[in-house]
C-alpha cells in the first residue's frame, strides 16, 4: 500500500510548485531504488562537478512517471547517425565504460577480455599474434582505411560457437581475406588489415565526440541491429529490422526486371548487403517525384535492393492522417500490401502526426555543387534507410521529407524546423567547408598527402572516404545549431549513434537473436556507440542497458506516444510465424526465431534509452543543463587538427590505458592505410 501511494503522489508532480515536488521526490527516494544500470564516469572535472547528480543516489523513476515528465520536456529528437566504428574502437578507453582495459568500475586483464589476444597463421604457417593498441596524431589516426565489414566477414570475426560469439577472428579473417589471393603485396596487405582491425583511437583523435560522451550519457551496451554492412542498418534504424517480416511473409529471393538494356533480380530480404534503393535505380520507371541516385555509388544490374514493404517509423509518424497521406502513394498494389492492417490499426489509434525529416548530404542541392544543380556527388544512397521503403520514397507526401544537409542548417536558421518531430541527419562523401583532412605526422611524405586528400574528404565518420576530425567538427555543426536556438536546446534531445563497427575489434559479444536464410547470424551485430546529449540528461554518466537501433525507436516511440511497430498487426503475425520449424532450421538445433522482426518493445533484451535522462532535472529540482555545456567554439570547430592534436590535455581527460600505465604496443612497420596507400605496406 505504501508504495502505491508513493506512486500515485508521483504522478502530480509535474503540477506541483518547486519546493512541493522537491520535499514528495525526497519522499519518493525513501521507496524507489537507483538505477542499476547507470554508473558515474571517473574524474569528473570541475566544469562538469557542478552538474553532476550522482546516479547512485537518485531514484529510478517509475516507468509511467518517467513517460509523462519526458512527454512534457522533449519536443525535437535529433538523431546525428554516423558510420562504422565499434564501441571499443572509439571509446574503448574512456574511463568508467566497458573497456579494452576496464569492466568501467576496475581494471580486467588480457585474459578475460574476450579476443583481445587475436592469432592467425601465415603462409610460412608461422602463429601470429595481435593485440589491442592506440592509434593517435603520430600515425594520423584521423585518417584509416576500412576492414572488412562484409555480412560474411562479420560472421567470421564473431565466431559463434554454441550460440556464443567468441569474438577471436578479426585479425584472422582481415589477414585471409588478402593473403588468401597470393602474391607478395596481397600478403602484406593483409598483414597491415589484421593490424589495423584491433587499434583504436581516444580524445586526441576525436576530442569532441569524447567530451561529449564525458559531459552527457555515454551507453556501453548498445549493439548494430543486422550483423551486415551499413544498408540493413539505415533501414533498422528506422524499422527495427532489415526486411525479417518481408522474409517471412513472401521469401527471400528478389524480383527479376528488365528495364531497357538492364536485366537483373534484386537483392532479396532480408537486407545483408550494401544494394541501391529499388526507387531511384535503373528498375525504377517512375518520372515525376523521382528519386536521386547517387552520383559516385554502384548501380550494377545485380546491386539493386526489393522494394521494401513493411513498417518502419514514418508509418506510425503518419498516425490519424495515416490513410489520407498513403491515398497519394503512386503504385499502392506495390508499395503497400504488407501494411494493410497496419494502417488500419494507426488510423484507430488516432495519434497526432509527428512530423520527422531525414537530412542527408548529397540528397538535393548543396553549397558545395555548381550552377545550382543537385550533382549528388557527395550523396550515399545506399545509407539514405528510408529511400528502400516505397509508401516513402513514391508517396509525394511522405517523400518531401527526404532533404540535403545544408537543408537542415538553413531550417534551423529560418526557424523553419516544423514544431516537434525526430530529425535525422546524415554526412556523406564529402564535406561542405571544402576542408582537407588533418594531417598530424609533420613526417608524412608527399605523395601519401595527396592520396589521403584525394580519398578522405567525407564526414559521416565512414573509414575509408571521411577525417575522423572532419566527421566530429560537422556534428559539432549540428549540436552548435541546435544548441545556438533556444528554442530547440530547451525541448531537445540528440542521439549520436553509428549504424554498425566497419568490423573494427570489439570484445563485448553480442546477443545472437536470429539466424538469415544463408544460416549466418543474423542479429545482433558488433557493438556501436551512442551518446545522449540533452538539457535533461544525466552528466558524465554510462549506461549499461543492452539494446541495437530498436532502443532509439523505443525512446521515439515513448516520447510521442507511438505504438511498437513490433505491436502493429502485420509485423505482429510475422515475427510469431517466424518462429516455426520453416525458419527455425536456419538457426542451430534447438534454436527459435523469435525475433525475425522489430522489437521496439521494452524487455530484458532491449531497453530504451530512458535511463540516460535525469530524474532531477525532469522533475525541476535540478536546473536543465545549458546549451553552452554542449557547444563547441566555431574557432576550435574550423581549426584543424582539434586542439593542435592534444585534445585529451585539452579536455582534461586521461584514457584508461595511461591511468593504468599501459604501453602502447604499437606493431613496428605499421600502416593505417594498406590500400589508400600501399607503398607503406611491409
Amino acid at each position: 500500500m505504501r508504495r502505491f501511494k508513493k506512486f500515485s503522489v508521483a504522478l502530480t508532480l509535474l503540477l506541483l510548485p518547486y519546493p512541493i515536488a522537491t520535499n514528495m521526490f525526497l519522499d519518493m527516494a525513501i521507496a524507489e531504488q537507483p538505477d542499476s544500470n547507470v554508473t558515474t564516469q571517473a574524474d569528473v572535472t570541475p566544469d562538469v562537478a557542478k552538474y553532476l547528480n550522482n546516479p547512485a543516489k537518485e531514484p529510478k523513476l517509475p516507468n509511467q512517471i518517467l513517460t509523462r515528465l519526458l512527454q512534457k520536456r522533449i519536443k525535437y529528437v535529433f538523431v546525428l547517425f554516423n558510420e562504422n566504428h565499434s564501441f571499443d574502437n572509439e571509446y574503448g578507453t574512456l574511463p568508467g565504460v566497458n573497456g579494452l582495459y576496464s569492466d568501467g568500475q576496475k581494471p580486467r586483464e588480457p585474459a578475460k577480455t574476450p579476443g583481445f589476444t587475436q592469432t592467425y597463421t601465415d603462409v610460412n604457417g608461422l602463429t601470429v599474434k595481435v593485440q589491442p593498441f592506440r592509434l593517435g596524431p603520430e600515425q594520423n589516426s584521423s585518417v584509416v582505411d576500412s576492414v572488412d565489414h562484409s555480412h560474411t566477414g562479420l560472421a567470421n570475426k564473431l565466431h559463434v560457437v554454441n550460440g556464443k560469439p567468441q569474438m577471436d577472428q578479426f585479425a584472422s579473417d582481415e589477414y585471409n581475406r588478402f593473403a588468401s589471393r597470393g602474391g607478395t603485396a596481397n600478403i602484406a596487405r593483409g598483414k597491415q588489415f589484421a593490424q589495423l582491425v584491433m587499434s583504436h583511437i581516444d580524445c586526441d583523435t576525436i576530442p569532441f565526440f569524447w567530451k561529449w560522451a564525458s559531459r552527457f550519457t555515454v551507453f556501453d551496451n548498445i549493439f548494430a541491429t543486422e550483423d551486415t554492412p551499413s544498408t540493413p542498418n539505415a533501414i533498422a534504424i528506422l524499422a527495427g529490422q532489415a526486411g525479417e517480416t518481408q522474409w517471412v511473409k513472401h521469401g527471400a529471393n528478389g524480383q527479376s526486371y528488365t528495364v531497357g538494356s538492364h536485366t537483373g533480380t534484386t537483392q532479396g530480404v532480408p537486407i545483408v548487403n550494401d544494394p541501391q534503393p529499388f526507387y531511384g535505380s535503373q528498375f525504377d520507371t517512375t518520372i515525376n517525384n523521382r528519386q536521386p541516385a547517387g552520383a559516385n555509388e554502384s548501380y550494377a544490374d545485380n546491386n539493386i535492393a526489393t522494394n521494401l514493404t513493411f513498417a518502419s517509423l514514418p508509418l506510425t509518424f503518419q498516425g490519424r492522417t495515416i490513410q489520407s497521406v498513403l491515398a497519394g502513394n503512386k503504385n499502392p498494389l506495390f508499395d503497400l500490401p504488407d501494411i494493410q492492417q497496419d494502417i488500419s490499426y494507426i488510423q484507430k489509434q488516432r495519434t497526432e502526426p509527428v512530423n520527422w525529416r531525414w537530412y542527408q548530404e548529397g540528397y538535393d542541392l548543396e553549397p558545395t555543387d555548381t550552377n545550382g544543380v543537385a550533382s549528388h556527388n557527395a550523396y550515399v544512397s545506399h545509407h539514405n534507410g528510408a529511400q528502400y521503403f516505397g509508401y516513402i520514397a513514391n508517396t509525394p507526401e511522405v517523400s518531401k521529407n527526404l532533404r540535403g544537409l545544408n537543408d537542415f542548417f538553413t531550417d534551423v536558421a529560418q526557424d523553419s524546423l516544423p514544431k516537434g518531430g525526430v530529425f535525422y541527419i546524415r554526412g556523406g562523401y564529402n564535406n561542405q567547408q571544402g576542408l582537407k583532412p588533418a594531417i598530424t605526422n609533420p613526417n608524412t611524405p608527399a605523395d601519401e598527402i595527396a592520396a589521403i586528400n584525394a580519398a578522405k574528404s567525407g564526414d559521416d565518420d565512414h573509414p575509408g572516404y571521411t577525417d575522423r576530425q572532419l566527421s566530429e567538427a560537422m556534428a559539432a555543426r549540428v549540436i552548435n545549431a541546435i544548441a545556438s536556438n533556444p528554442k530547440l536546446w530547451q525541448q531537445s534531445a540528440i542521439i549520436i549513434t553509428y549504424d554498425e563497427s566497419d568490423g573494427f575489434y570489439d570484445h563485448v559479444p553480442p546477443r545472437i537473436l536470429s539466424y538469415g536464410p544463408d544460416g549466418l547470424p543474423l542479429s545482433r551485430g558488433v557493438r556501436v556507440p551512442l551518446i545522449l546529449i540533452s538539457p535533461y540528461a544525466r552528466t558524465h554518466a554510462v549506461s549499461h542497458v543492452e539494446g541495437d537501433h530498436n532502443s532509439v525507436i523505443e525512446t521515439i516511440n515513448t516520447i510521442f506516444g507511438l505504438p511498437p511497430l513490433a505491436s502493429l498487426p502485420d509485423e505482429a503475425q510475422a515475427l510469431a510465424a517466424g518462429n516455426s520449424p520453416q525458419f527455425n532450421q536456419y538457426g542451430p538445433p534447438g534454436f527459435q526465431q523469435r525475433y525475425l522482426g522489430p522489437r521496439d518493445i521494452n524487455s530484458p533484451i532491449t531497453d530504451s534509452l530512458l535511463s540516460g535522462f535525469d530524474p532531477k532535472r525532469l522533475l525541476g529540482i535540478s536546473p536543465p543543463l545549458p546549451a553552452s555545456f554542449a557547444k563547441i567554439p566555431e574557432s576550435v570547430v574550423n581549426t584543424l587538427p582539434h586542439y593542435g592534436g592534444k585534445g585529451c590535455q585539452a579536455i582534461g581527460i586521461t584514457p584508461e590505458d595511461q591511468r593504468q600505465g599501459i604501453v602502447n604496443p604499437i606493431p613496428a612497420g605499421f600502416n593505417p592505410l594498406p590500400s589508400t596507400y600501399p607503398a607503406a605496406n611491409h
